[in-house]
């Protein structure tokens, strides 16, 4: 059944990003799936073929390496899950590669790091190189770069959900295509006989999250909790998200043609410039400002920037032009921003009057702590 919104969405999503989850790409026993990577490859090359541009997440690294290590567990040691990363990279690649072969297409391997998106000019690299792979008609094929990111060195997304929100921001693409183990977003736990899948999400809120039933098992390193995280990354910048299910071989054609396939998550407010994107969406904040309810309501409500008078409490360590959290008295998120001072100024000046930072720090290069012009809202204001 077609859908006039979906349709909508799906005509004008001339850029898509595709993330396919492990689960969709491996079987019970964790080798990796070929024919359903073929199958990936065929849908694909049709969409390339009819003049859409594509760039796919996948992952299913660790699980390719063990299957051609012939491991029947999956590694908990970080050298050996990164070595195991190492070898399911090479084979995964090569397997998009000769699929998409038959089709006449290649597909081209790009690994990241969450570090590569914190600084600007990687950033903007990364950017042009996956424009330029377009622009050639070849599928990039992304993945987080396994065997350097490690959680101690604070550089790893997290999961490829997250990364996929990032690349979509980062190439500003109308549409994030989620294809996972599960048909979508649903009301309740999907192992509830009653459970329903929820057509479209307009809205982010408490009710919402309540929703979430995340369970960690297996290959698998995401779950609907950061699928559902990924979706709000996208839809507060402006662009679409479909959750839907992986196993349906014609899920991407489906979704293309405007039918109502899975979990539609709508825009949750305009469209963030590049910039703010980066911003709000990219780097990894060094540190956090508490601040109190008038400033929520002038940064939320009125757009303004934020003021010293308005900070209550300073954490971490960071410098100026780092990116900052900006948090309510509650601890919830309220947006991102490049701060104009070091932590330590931050502790000496908040909750002070703008003219008498100079009295207090014996200069004033900024009356601002963030501008409004180098900050993002976290949500989309009520």
């Amino acid at each position: 059944m077609t859908d006039l919104l979906r349709q909508e969405i799906a005509a004008t999503a001339d850029l898509i990003v595709v993330k396919v989850g492990t689960r969709v790409l491996t079987a019970p026993d964790g080798t990796l799936n070929r024919p359903r990577i073929a199958q990936f490859a065929e849908e694909m090359s049709r969409l390339l073929d009819a003049g859409r541009k594509m760039v796919m997440v996948s992952s299913g690294a660790v699980g390719a390496g063990m299957d051609r290590l012939k491991l029947k567990q999956r590694p908990t040691d970080l050298a050996q899950l990164q070595a195991v990363a190492a070898v399911g990279q090479a084979r995964l690649i090569e397997a998009y590669d000769q699929t998409l072969a038959v089709h006449g297409r290649h597909g081209a391997q790009v690994l990241l790091t969450a570090e590569d998106l914190d600084h600007r000019v990687r950033y903007l690299n990364i950017r042009n190189t996956l424009v330029s792979l377009l622009e050639f008609g070849v599928l990039p094929i992304i993945n987080e770069n396994d065997t350097v990111a490690v959680d101690e060195l604070m550089t790893t997304f997290g999961d490829n959900d997250r990364l996929a929100a990032r690349v979509t921001n980062l190439l500003r693409a109308p549409l994030l295509v989620i294809l996972s183990d599960v048909a979508g977003f649903y009301d309740r736990s999907p192992d509830d006989p009653d459970a329903q899948v929820i057509p479209v999400v307009q809205k982010f809120d408490d009710h919402l999250m309540s929703f979430v039933r995340d369970k960690k098992t297996g290959l698998s390193k995401g779950g609907m909790a950061s699928k559902l995280e990924a979706a709000r990354l996208v839809t507060t910048a402006g662009e679409n998200v479909i959750i839907a299910s992986g196993r349906d071989p014609q899920a991407l054609t489906k979704i293309v043609n405007g039918e109502q396939i899975g979990t539609l998550f709508l825009p949750q407010g305009k469209t963030v410039s590049p910039r703010k994107r980066w911003i709000g969406f990219s780097v990894e904040p060094r540190g956090r400002l508490i601040v109190d309810d008038g400033a929520k309501r002038a940064l939320e409500a009125s757009g303004r920037s934020l003021l010293a008078i308005g900070v209550v409490g300073v954490e971490g360590d960071f410098e100026k032009g780092d990116v900052v959290r900006i948090c309510g008295s509650d601890g919830t998120e309220i947006a991102r921003g490049l701060t104009n001072y070091s932590a330590p100024e931050v502790a000496r000046i908040r909750g002070i009057q703008s003219d008498r930072i100079s009295e207090i720090l014996g200069h004033c290069p900024y009356v601002e702590l963030i501008h409004r012009d180098n900050l993002t809202l976290s949500r989309a204001a009520n």
